[in-house]
């Protein structure tokens, strides 16, 4: 095992976390070796749905490192690793102890470019979609991880999703896995949902551009790429969504450790985020039942800041209906969703 993966596994370790190394070592390196199953073959592959062909390979049970930093980490090779979006110092110097040289990104927020510069990290950021990888950004994915210096750490938000479906992508490119393998360890680690099947059929059945094709690819790399319209939009509003869920389950108490983590500042957020996305050009141009749940987004939001400005005013029955506002507003945005963005 390299020093620099014990570092950062002692590094986990140290804050009382536990790191997937052990059994995992067996699966790790030339995509699992006596892992592969013998049906794990391409033809085979090609006749399945993906998201059911992420079995045909068994994975041993490993369960992600975690930190308040990082989180659903997996450690896929010594080239890859996949996780959430790194917050702050503790994860990039997580990620420098584990020897990361090069981040890429996947999700629409401009990455923390700074602090992964003062730790000698450099990022690459490749926005994606939930419903599949186009072949354009196949091409970019390709050529990063062919030519710019490893380990990666391949990241979205949560780490669940997009993340794992580029680092597949990798896994295939940089370390020459099986189709099968790289789906395995989507499904069977990252935990990636069967609501994307555009990802997983990307990973299935896409063409890879070998090296010919990458190497004549002019690409510069680029450390962000600033999302506009609605995609801008559906950046801010997961991670204010997130926020209100956690202050949710603790009765619209701030928690102390973060106080800057308040319930009516993440409501206006997440309203101003809805009323950006309204306004967009973007959705002028939709269907009417995507502009109707952008509308209701609207209406919703700015019930909530009202509810809970009544809830930091001491009334016990606004934060029942708060709660009961955030509820509807997950179930519209799941309905959207299933639509517009998973598919």
């Amino acid at each position: 095992m390299k020093r620099s993966y014990i570092l950062f596994s002692i590094a986990f370790l140290s804050l009382g976390l536990f790191w997937a190394c052990g059994s995992a070592d067996d699966s790790r390196h030339q995509g699992g070796g006596a892992l592969q199953t013998p049906s794990d073959t391409e033809d085979e592959l090609m006749g399945r749905d993906a998201y059911d062909a992420a079995l045909l390979v068994k994975l041993p049970q490993i369960a992600p490192a975690e930190s308040p930093a990082l989180h659903n980490v997996f450690e896929l090779s010594d080239h890859i690793i996949s996780g959430s979006e790194p917050h702050g110092e503790a994860a990039f110097r997580l990620l420098e102890e584990r020897g990361v040289k090069t981040i890429i990104s996947v999700d629409g927020k401009i990455p923390d470019l700074e602090t992964a510069r003062r730790h000698g990290i450099r990022y690459v950021h490749i926005p994606i979609e939930y419903k599949g990888i186009s072949d354009d950004e196949i091409l970019r994915l390709a050529k990063t991880f062919r030519e710019l210096e490893p380990p990666f750490y391949v990241h979205c938000f949560h780490g669940r999703h997009r993340g794992p479906a580029a680092a597949a992508i990798g896994r295939l490119v940089k370390d020459g896995v099986t189709r099968a393998q790289a789906l395995a360890e989507m499904r069977q680690w990252s935990g990636t949902s069967s609501k994307y099947h555009g990802l997983y059929d990307t990973v299935a059945r896409a063409s890879i551009p070998g090296p010919e094709v990458t190497g004549a690819f002019r690409y510069d790399f680029p450390n962000a790429v600033r999302a506009e319209g609605i995609r801008q939009a559906m950046v801010a509003i997961p991670r204010a969504f997130d926020r209100l869920k956690a202050l949710k389950k603790s009765h619209w108490v701030t928690d102390p450790r973060h106080p800057d983590i308040d319930a009516v500042n993440e409501s206006e957020k997440l309203a101003e985020a809805f009323a950006a996305a309204e306004a967009s050009t973007d959705t002028a141009g939709r269907p009417d039942d995507f502009r109707e749940w952008m509308k209701s987004g609207v209406n919703e939001s700015a019930l909530l800041v009202g509810l809970l400005r009544r809830v930091g005013q001491g009334d016990a029955k606004a934060a029942v209906k708060a709660d009961a506002a955030l509820d509807r507003m997950k179930k519209l945005c799941a309905s959207c969703h299933a639509i517009y963005r998973n598919q």
